[in-house]
């Protein structure tokens, strides 16, 4: 699929009405790292500047999957989700970037899209790396944002707008869910990579006797889903702000923190995380290393600009996949 990007000509219209008639577009940037929607700076003749979120076919690079109704990992982009997700962390008090205009009816282009204040380019993920004492305090404020989300609690597990609309099936446990999705994910790189064809029984009894292991819950935190310290702006003013939220979603605060000491590192323990079930961890943890086969593998073969980023990714998790067993 040829894909076209936007052009400066074609947010005339979204700029006079939404950031003032009397400014002018004079740059606009597409920013790399997003696979699923758009993400650009507008920058404008007054040296301000903004980001666009655009969900359009053309910016996701993603091959379709089935739905699975019940799993909120499937199908976690748009601007629906965005909306949603936004208001939720607002209320919690979490930072993220300021909405300044939300389109859902194509007024502009041809896709939804999202306006927001652009925070700028440091990412905590680059702070933590360039200046480990300079990010000793967002990565703080991060932990203290994390816990009120851990901890603002609700007895169904799913998409915020689901749940609203009363339409997120319950009818399996959130550990079957991350068992079967590992199952799952196996089944598909298992097709495209020998050592996990070979392996395949050996794996699926290890995620089995992992499941076992996890006993039964029926309150869920709010979670980002993906949140490494990349996805973690942080501001002039040295504040953490969450990017990507599209994920969010109430289900097993381990899920995060699988993730989170994944990504992390030997930073995680700054960020003071909530009480945890380790059984539940321990599965969560072995389900995420499944889905960064699956998911990478399943990339690679689209024309995705950085395949071998991703098939790099995809390896170093076959090695933890195949070490445990």
């Amino acid at each position: 699929m040829a894909r076209v990007f936007l052009r400066p000509d074609d947010l005339r219209d979204l700029v006079a009405d939404q950031l003032g008639a009397d400014r002018r577009l004079v740059g606009l940037d597409r920013l790399t790292g997003g696979s699923k929607k758009g993400v650009y700076r507008l920058r404008l003749d007054d040296q301000t500047t903004a980001i666009l979120y655009l969900w359009a076919a053309g910016e996701n690079y993603w091959p379709p999957v089935p739905a699975v109704p019940d799993d909120p990992f499937t199908d976690a982009s748009g601007a629906e989700l965005f909306a949603a997700n936004h208001a939720a962390l607002t209320a919690v008090g979490v930072r993220t970037p300021r909405l300044l205009t939300l389109d859902r009816d194509s007024r502009y282009l041809h896709a939804d899209l999202a306006l927001v204040e652009d925070l700028g380019a440091v990412t905590l993920e680059a702070l933590m790396e360039q200046d480990p004492a300079v990010a000793a305090t967002p990565l703080s404020t991060l932990g203290d944002a994390l816990r009120r989300m851990h901890t603002t609690l609700g007895p169904h597990y799913g998409k915020l707008s689901a749940i609203a609309r009363g339409e997120a099936p319950q009818a399996r446990s959130t550990e079957d869910i991350v068992a079967d999705r590992a199952l799952r994910h196996l089944d598909a790189a298992a097709v495209r990579d020998t050592r996990l064809a070979d392996a395949r029984e050996r794996i699926a009894d290890h995620v089995r006797r992992l499941r076992q292991a996890v006993t039964a819950r029926e309150e869920y935190g709010l979670v980002h889903g993906e949140l490494g310290p990349d996805h973690v702006l942080v501001t002039p003013a040295g504040e953490p702000a969450m990017v990507d939220i599209e994920g969010l979603t109430y289900f097993d605060v381990e899920w995060e923190h699988a993730w989170l000491q994944m990504r992390f590192g030997a930073a995680y323990p700054a960020l003071r995380p909530v009480d945890l079930d380790l059984h539940r961890l321990e599965l969560y943890r072995y389900a995420q290393v499944l889905s960064l086969i699956e998911g990478p593998l399943r990339i690679a073969d689209t024309d995705f600009p950085n395949r071998q980023w991703m098939l790099d990714l995809a390896e170093w998790n076959i090695t933890k996949a195949l070490a445990v067993i």
